[in-house]
């Protein structure tokens, strides 16, 4: 059978198998790596993040139901989101960190983050953004288990929401290889966007069966973890000349370590 043209539109289950196979360990099998496939992947992101988000608060409720605490079921909640990712989010988050710390210009700076080492601001920044996921969780499963259930699936979809903004076009690739510039631009702005408000939307109906509150927090929620998201993205843009597969995995954690804080407050 012939390999599809890299013109060529790429399906939904194309996206699909391409958005699991980049940014999971799960056994999707993507068949196409070509920029139409990415294009489709990126906007299939959050359905990743809803995979991702349903299995940690699956995870953490069923410890809750074994009678562990809020603090217990926050730590296997966050886990199951980097044990799907092999860690390669939280590892490109620290050595984003350590790229933007180094002080270097932008060519020693992507050296230093291909590196296999972290460094003292990776470490730093880990530590940090892991005990607030995790401190967050606890506060919204402290609240009620639906609400801490919600803030895992809530945080995991903004997360790769963020992802799909920033492989819009006119966001660069800061190296000519690698997972960055395999999607860097691949995205049209407008599909972008409405990917965001299409996952807002969707969270506030979930918020909803708790109340007007959790509705409106959902969406304030995506709106902070987009934000916070869009800053970090813009600060590397300007740093390194462009993104890295290191730079999309600290939009991912950025993303859900805002959104969960937003889940947590109130």
């Amino acid at each position: 059978m012939p390999e599809p043209s890299p013109a060529s539109p790429a399906s939904a289950a194309d996206g699909l198998r391409f958005a699991f196979g980049t940014l999971t360990v799960l056994p999707a099998g993507p068949t196409r790596w070509d920029r139409p496939a990415a294009k489709a992947g990126m906007l299939c992101a959050p359905v990743v993040g809803l995979t991702a988000g349903v299995l940690a608060a699956a995870t953490g409720l069923v410890f809750l139901a074994l009678g562990a605490g809020p603090l217990l079921a926050a730590v296997a909640s966050v886990a199951v989101p980097a044990a799907l990712t092999r860690g390669l989010h939280l590892d490109g988050l620290a050595d984003t960190a350590d790229g933007l710390g180094s002080g270097k210009p932008a060519e020693d700076a992507l050296r230093i983050m291909k590196q296999s080492d972290v460094g003292p601001f990776g470490v730093l920044t880990l530590v940090l953004v892991l005990l607030a996921q995790v401190a967050a969780l606890a506060q919204a499963y402290g609240g009620s288990w639906a609400r801490g259930a919600l803030a895992a699936v809530v945080s995991a979809v903004a997360a790769r929401a963020a992802l799909t903004l920033a492989a819009r076009t006119g966001v660069p690739a800061a190296r000519p290889e690698g997972l960055g510039a395999a999607v860097a631009g691949v995205v049209p702005v407008r599909g972008a966007v409405a990917v965001v408000l299409l996952a807002a939307g969707l969270l506030a109906g979930a918020g909803a069966a708790l109340g007007a509150y959790a509705a409106v927090r959902a969406v304030l929620a995506v709106v902070a973890a987009a934000g916070a998201a869009e800053l970090l993205l813009r600060r590397c843009v300007r740093r390194f000349g462009g993104v890295t597969g290191d730079v999309f995995g600290g939009v991912a954690e950025t993303a859900a370590t805002s959104a969960l804080v937003v889940m947590s407050l109130g």
